[in-house]
């Protein structure tokens, strides 16, 4: 986006912490060591809990904040915005930079292809292999996330299910396996939607 001559591109990228937002942070800046000014938000975790911006020697509250409440106002997170500015040579005021920092992000949003994360339990079920063919299509039908399969003298179908279905996942692996079938608890994450 160009306002005054002054050229404004904004990287948006999904993060999962803090120290992959710095990373990207860094990473862009030494892609474009010539620019100005590198101002940079993000937000972080399930309640958007986590959310931080830099001026990086902008006017303060010009560049971080208004791309910080670009993404808030999207309802977006874990993502990082990168505002890179190569300065055109005319001053654009506190109201300009807001508005053009502000707009570089808006630009970028308007064209991503936001993902949606559920928090998921990750589960191993070891099963016998006509089980696991089924089980792997129920599964899909259902919207659970099918991570990966391992075959061996029997079948490990790695899966992603909400939490509230677990339950159901419990039956119908019994029900396909006549209580056969090993299933082993893993952590809870955040995956896309299925």
């Amino acid at each position: 986006m160009e306002v005054k001559r002054s050229l404004f591109r904004c990287d948006l990228v999904p993060v999962a912490t803090e120290d992959a937002a710095r990373s990207l942070i860094a990473a862009v800046r030494a892609e474009h060591p010539r620019a100005r000014h590198h101002c940079s938000a993000f937000v972080l975790g399930p309640s958007a809990r986590t959310q931080r911006s830099n001026d990086d020697g902008e006017p303060s509250g010009t560049a971080g904040a208004p791309m910080l409440d670009a993404l808030t106002s999207a309802g977006l997170s874990d993502v990082v915005a990168v505002v890179t500015r190569y300065f055109g040579g005319v001053l654009l005021g506190a109201g300009g930079l807001t508005r053009a920092y502000r707009g570089a992000v808006a630009e970028a949003i308007a064209v991503a292809r936001p993902r949606t994360l559920v928090l998921r339990r990750l589960l191993e079920v070891r099963l016998d292999y006509a089980a696991a063919a089924s089980l792997e299509a129920q599964a899909r039908r259902r919207g659970w996330a099918v991570l990966d399969a391992d075959y061996a003298a029997d079948v490990g179908l790695r899966l992603g299910v909400p939490q509230s279905e677990e339950p159901e996942l419990g039956a119908l692996v019994a029900e396909l396996t006549a209580g056969s079938a090993v299933v082993t608890r893993g952590a809870l994450d955040y995956l896309a939607e299925e």
